[in-house]
């Protein structure tokens, strides 16, 4: 019985941890990334034809075993497999038991700057790269992904906002935070989902989204706690 009401309250406190928080700032508080982006390149471009050259380049990625399981990997649309990649780059597991304070940070940051890629890939509507050439994702993403807009890249946005996070929370593991980001975004173009320039622009966005939560107050504050907790636990 006892152990019962133990797993009952862990996972009440889960869930009032994950989904308590709304988000630090309204859509209608972000940036517009329709007008802070540029348009993705043209078919024909030089810009275009790298992108090209990428997507052949990423298809030579899938023979090496480790990368191609890194990618699969990194096709795993949820922040619970987002942030276990970056478990070993930061120095500690970040979860709602393990951490919760930078659980709560890094969950509501996410579900904020998570808004801000609706309007663009809509309105830019990019046609995916294994759709232009008539193959499949190396991920098994065809029916998730079919029809929905390139560009930007919603996984690499939630990456490299992830990193600058966790990078702020523990300045010494930088360096590997933003490697396992970049190489995050790589994963994309190797599983045939997104185009270089949906990766690159990404980056971009995710770094306008992590200044717009500077001016949020509870963003501050639950960075303070997190930090704390940091502090305490960070390798």
């Amino acid at each position: 019985m006892k152990r019962l009401v133990s797993f009952a309250i862990l996972v009440i406190a889960w869930f009032s941890t994950a989904y308590a928080q709304e988000p630090y700032l309204p859509v209608e508080e972000m940036p517009d990334l329709i007008l802070c982006l540029p348009p993705p390149p043209a078919e024909g471009s030089p810009a275009f034809r790298y992108d090209v050259r990428r997507y052949r380049w990423g298809k030579r990625q899938r023979r090496d075993a480790g990368r191609a399981a890194m990618t699969r990997r990194d096709a795993v649309w949820n922040y619970e497999a987002l942030l276990a990649e970056f478990a070993g780059p930061f120095g500690t597991v970040v979860s709602p038991q393990a951490t919760p304070q930078t659980w709560t940070l890094l969950e509501t940051s996410l579900r904020t700057v998570d808004q801000i890629r609706v309007a663009p890939k809509a309105y830019f509507h990019r046609q995916r790269p294994f759709e232009y050439f008539h193959e499949h994702t190396f991920t098994g993403e065809d029916a998730a992904l079919r029809g929905e807009g390139s560009y930007p890249s919603g996984h690499t946005i939630r990456s490299w906002l992830v990193a600058l996070l966790l990078a702020e929370l523990n300045p010494a593991a930088a360096n590997a935070v933003y490697a396992r980001a970049w190489a995050y975004g790589e994963s994309r173009v190797i599983a045939g989902a997104h185009w270089q320039s949906d990766v690159d622009a990404s980056r971009v966005a995710a770094s306008i989204g992590y200044a717009s939560l500077q001016a949020s107050p509870a963003f501050r504050a639950q960075m303070s706690l997190a930090q704390a907790e940091c502090r305490r636990l960070c390798k």
